[in-house]
């Protein structure tokens, strides 16, 4: 293994799988209502004054009966407490395990399996997407389905589920509000503040630690070309753990020529890989990063689902490994050793080692064409999206 500062190391290796590309107003921004199925304005996410008295286990402002308008720009109508949920991407699952409503899910995706007891739910997954079939055999109250998922969404509501269908999450505002409405739609409103404040408590960590050192140049390759660019959870990440995307220039998840790898010239590599085999491979063994084995080994389930534990560890993982770097380029200085040690930061989920994303769930935006999808999707190079 490389003389590198890797600081998580992973063992999980799955078959690529995508969710789904956007939906038709995967933009749109939830609403919330709890007036009843026939409200007019709508407030925003998070508006307490529930009309209904719901069970002893639901927070006092999170009662039922409520209206919540999705992405779709479907008003999604709770009667009552949701006691059996399905979930049909991985964020969303690893979203309710913190706000600890665990018990009350029936139904995940394969890709959330890494979630401690989830293996004991139902695998609703299909060969692409869900599996219509299973999601109903779990007889759910309330489906929930983020972002890569769109084109699950109307069979399910054919088959008479109730289904909130989440926007893109690109940054961590937008994953707070995600976890805030999770939290409303199930009744946990508290566990949804708590969560979001320790969420937020981590970046200002991540941000405060990094303050005073050089940010590297840094990249997040998938294989393939394909890289984490600018209007993306992943971009984000790197933000907040002071590093700069040399893909900033780009939006979404393009494919870039070698060229333009080796021109953008890369300092550091973002990896799920433990051996961070990509560095090997052109153009990105003819970079800085590969010069130097520069790399931060990254838990893959939660540098590529956007929740609010993604959020905690990646940052922490990143803006660790970034302070370490500076450490040991100052070292080099001095006339030491500049290689890194390996770290033992969080731990993570390993890719192939044909490129650097095994990708586990459903972090990205849709990538605004169905061929780019496709095209990660012949290549084996995109799974397990938010």
């Amino acid at each position: 293994m490389r003389n590198s500062f890797a600081i998580a190391m992973a063992v999980l290796v799955t078959t690529a799988l995508i969710g789904g590309v956007a939906g038709t107003v995967a933009g749109a921004q939830p609403t919330i209502s709890t007036d009843g199925p026939t409200a007019g304005a709508q407030p925003a996410v998070g508006a307490a004054g529930a009309t209904g008295t719901g069970p002893a286990q639901t927070d006092g402002a999170c009662g039922f009966p409520f209206n919540a308008t999705d992405a779709t720009g479907e008003t999604v109508t709770l009667e009552e407490r949701p006691e059996r949920i399905t979930t049909i991407n991985p964020s969303a699952a690893q979203t309710l395990w913190e706000l600890g409503e665990q018990d009350r899910v029936v139904g995940v995706s394969q890709f959330a399996f890494y979630l401690d007891g989830a293996e004991e739910r139902a695998n609703v997954s299909a060969e692409f997407g869900a599996s219509v079939e299973r999601v109903v055999d779990t007889e759910p109250d309330l489906v929930l389905a983020p972002n890569s998922s769109a084109a699950d969404v109307e069979p399910l509501r054919e088959q008479g589920l109730t289904v909130y269908h989440f926007p893109a999450a690109t940054d961590v505002e937008d994953i707070a509000e995600k976890t805030e409405t999770i939290g409303r739609l199930v009744g946990a409103c508290d566990a949804a503040a708590e969560t979001n404040e320790e969420m937020y408590d981590a970046v200002d960590a991540a941000e405060e630690r990094t303050a005073d050192v050089d940010r590297p140049a840094a990249l997040y390759p998938l294989g393939g070309g394909y890289v984490a660019a600018n209007n993306t959870f992943i971009d984000a990440i790197m933000n907040i753990g002071g590093a700069d995307n040399v893909a900033a220039d780009y939006e979404g998840y393009p494919q870039l020529s070698d060229e333009v790898i080796l021109e953008s010239n890369p300092e550091l590599l973002l990896v799920t890989d433990s051996e961070a085999a990509i560095l090997e491979q052109e153009p990105y063994a003819s970079t800085t990063a590969g010069a130097e084995d520069s790399y931060v080994v990254m838990n893959v389930n939660y540098l590529n689902q956007p929740a609010p534990r993604s959020v905690i560890e990646s940052t922490t993982t990143l803006s660790n490994a970034v302070v370490e770097l500076q450490s040991e380029g100052d070292e080099s200085t001095d006339g030491a050793d500049g290689n890194a040690s390996d770290g033992d930061g969080s731990d993570g989920n390993a890719s192939d080692g044909d490129g650097n994303d095994e990708n586990t769930g459903d972090s990205a935006p849709g990538f605004g064409v169905v061929a780019a999808a496709l095209a990660l999707l012949a290549t084996g190079l995109l799974a397990r999206r938010d």
